[in-house]
């Protein structure tokens, strides 16, 4: 055991809640070492760069990673402003990896391809938590075995997206027409403009990368005339694209669902709801979108491109012989599944969880960051900066600090549930005429100074 706690901490991904990890670890004086499979910190987020996150600055940055920067001159750019992706990157996260306390830590172009126990599959228990972590990692000079006293998982989703189909698995024909279907948020207005300026695109997806995806196309189609497109969504139920409005605290995500409202009311996209894509097949030269419908087989195209904003998956195979504890439809951690279910309620607000909801059977193990989400949507930094914090403590041994855990989230201004499910009403009070009567009661009555129980809290008493 003494020689375990000389090993290092390891973190997998140098993204932001990955390099928090690793600053609130390396303020503990723990040794730590981060993992990224891309050439360069923040991998992922440089896939979408050209986006503006709707979070500003203030909320992007975590507290003790800011504290270190500003030791070292660097200064936060205007608080109230909202930054792209490849801002965040360029004026915090490049930063604060560069750093001399930060920079030794990390090792980039190496990615983690398995996790287990030195000796011990996930099947043989006997002196499991003795036993350090052992991590397969691939470099440039091929495969390589680390070890570490404990494993921070914030490697993200981004890399894994779910497929067209409906089902969960990909649609008949998506990998033979692989390279006219992007995944994500291709860069329309920039780096891959010619791909979409004068076609027909199909748009897959009802959250936020989709409707960034759908107000790109409609400027380009402003430049370009005969560019068009087409939506598509498996639900019925907008509510969460189109969000609160101005009841949102987040102001720029309000924004975005009010757009894409207006894009859709406006007539310039054609809007199939209740479409479940199931197959892809060529005609003279163009793609056609075979799905089932509200009212039967259907049919959409020709187009030239597909975008596939459908979501990410957290990638299991990396922890196959750890044994882990996840929501069995949301492959999220088993604690959040019930809070964070998209499912049963539109809330993006989450209770204040840490080390303990973040925590595995397996002994020294945590699941962070979007990870942490699983299949679900609407991840905060907010909340991974949390998360991180707590985790360090705990493994520092400091459990006071650890259990300490403060979360305050901006409300989305939807808060829905399945209807017939309100049965009690906010924080188990009586039933409202509408759920959304809790989120009014939860606001006014932190207007007042007062704590709410959240949105999320009072769904899940409803239910």
């Amino acid at each position: 055991m003494a020689m375990q706690n000389d090993l290092p901490i390891a973190v997998i991904g140098a993204g932001p809640v990955g390099l928090a990890a690793a600053v609130h670890l390396i303020a503990r004086g723990l040794p730590v070492k981060l993992y990224e499979a891309g050439s360069g910190v923040a991998a992922n987020l440089r896939d979408w760069g050209h986006v503006r996150v709707f979070t500003p600055w203030r909320y992007c940055v975590d507290h003790t990673a800011g504290t270190l920067l500003e030791r070292h001159g660097w200064r936060m750019p205007d608080p109230e402003a909202f930054p792209t992706a490849d801002e965040l990157v360029a004026h915090y996260l490049e930063p604060l990896a560069s750093l001399p306390e930060v920079s030794p830590a990390i090792e980039t172009s190496a990615r983690v391809v398995a996790i287990s126990r030195w000796g011990a599959d996930k099947v043989r228990g006997q002196q499991r938590d003795i036993r350090p972590f052992m991590l397969v990692v691939e470099t440039a000079n091929g495969i390589r075995r680390d070890s570490a006293r404990a494993v921070i998982d914030a490697s993200g989703t981004w890399r894994t997206p779910n497929p067209l189909g409906a089902g969960g698995i990909a649609a008949a024909g998506e990998a033979d027409f692989a390279d006219r279907i992007a995944y994500g948020i291709p860069d329309i207005l920039g780096r891959d403009r010619a791909l979409y300026a004068g076609r027909t695109t199909l748009v897959a997806g009802s959250g936020h990368s989709a409707a960034n995806a759908l107000l790109d196309l409609a400027r380009l189609a402003d430049a370009e005339p005969r560019t068009a497109f087409i939506w598509a969504v498996r639900g019925t139920d907008l509510v969460r694209i189109y969000g609160g409005g101005d009841a949102d605290q987040l102001p720029a995500r309000g924004e975005l669902g009010a757009d894409v409202r207006d894009l859709a009311e406006s007539g310039r996209v054609r809007l199939v709801t209740g479409f479940a894509t199931v197959a892809i097949s060529e005609r003279d030269g163009r793609l056609i979108v075979e799905g089932q419908g509200e009212e039967g087989v259907l049919q959409l195209g020709p187009v030239d491109r597909i975008i596939a904003a459908t979501g990410q998956r957290p990638d299991l195979s990396l922890t196959r012989e750890l044994r882990l504890d996840l929501d069995p439809w949301l492959e999220s951690v088993k604690a959040l599944g019930p809070l964070i279910d998209p499912n049963q309620h539109s809330c993006g607000d989450v209770p204040p969880h840490g080390h303990r909801e973040l925590a595995h059977p397996e002994p020294g193990f945590y699941t962070v960051g979007i990870k942490s989400y699983g299949r679900a949507p609407t991840f905060l930094l907010l909340t991974g900066y949390e998360q991180v914090r707590s985790v360090a403590a705990a493994i520092a041994g400091d459990m006071a600090a650890a259990d300490a855990v403060q979360l305050v989230l901006p409300e989305t201004g939807v808060c829905t549930v399945p209807a017939g499910r309100a049965s009690q009403g906010c924080c188990g009070g009586p039933a409202p005429a509408a759920i959304d009567a809790c989120c009014v009661a939860d606001a006014d009555a932190k207007a007042a100074g007062k704590s709410g129980c959240g949105c999320v809290g009072k769904m899940e008493a409803a239910e």
